[in-house]
């Protein structure tokens, strides 16, 4: 019998005459309803991802192509990045385009680099979250390149960025907005560390 999932306090329910911030997953439901058409009414104010750090060198980042839209999407990320900072040093960023991720993240014209690019992609290799985690705790264990995980926007990556990349990923056949799913990749590297670390977040589901 599964166990109820135990959150921060910060997620409860307000007392009586306090204002509290959503929960993740009730964002995440209502960010999906407004995806099939109906209004969207948010209260909060959006808050910019940032580096999640103390100095040291960043090991993850989590890197989309543009803007976001959507504000629901900002304060979820910025939940996530918090919450795997709790592991190791974390870094969430925007970036122009594809050109501009390919300059921070990708190959050399020798083929060297200076990170380890895995992009988002329908056709790339689909893990279980299990999988998923073994995947990063082998690139920590192996090599000392910080891990970064690209988002592309809406048509995805073009195939010349994709061979500049050291790799593929699915998050599964459904398709998702692009946006939602930086969310299902941010949650997924928390309880990647989570499995990792043995932290009972992962068991309860």
């Amino acid at each position: 019998m599964r166990q109820p999932i135990q959150h921060d306090a910060r997620w409860q329910r307000a007392a009586p005459g306090e204002t509290r911030t959503p929960t993740p997953f009730s964002i995440l439901y209502r960010l999906s309803i407004g995806g099939l058409g109906f209004r969207l009414q948010l209260g909060t104010r959006p808050v910019a991802c940032r580096r999640h750090a103390t100095g040291t060198t960043v090991k993850i980042k989590i890197a989309w192509i543009g803007k976001t839209k959507e504000p629901t999407v900002t304060s979820l990320s910025e939940e996530y990045l918090s919450r795997i900072s709790r592991y190791l040093e974390v870094e969430g960023l925007a970036v122009r385009d594809e050109r501009d991720l390919l300059a921070r993240f990708g190959k050399d014209r020798k083929g060297g680099s200076k990170y380890h690019l895995l992009l988002l992609d329908s056709r790339g290799k689909e893990l279980t979250s299990e999988q998923f985690a073994k995947l990063i705790g082998n690139h920590f264990d192996r090599s000392p390149l910080p891990l970064v995980f690209a988002v592309g926007g809406a048509d995805g990556f073009s195939d010349a960025t994709k061979s500049s990349a050291h790799g593929l990923i699915s998050l599964g056949k459904m398709t998702l907005p692009h946006e939602l799913a930086r969310v299902v990749l941010l949650e997924q590297v928390y309880r990647a560390f989570t499995i990792l670390k043995a932290h009972p977040y992962h068991s309860g589901h």
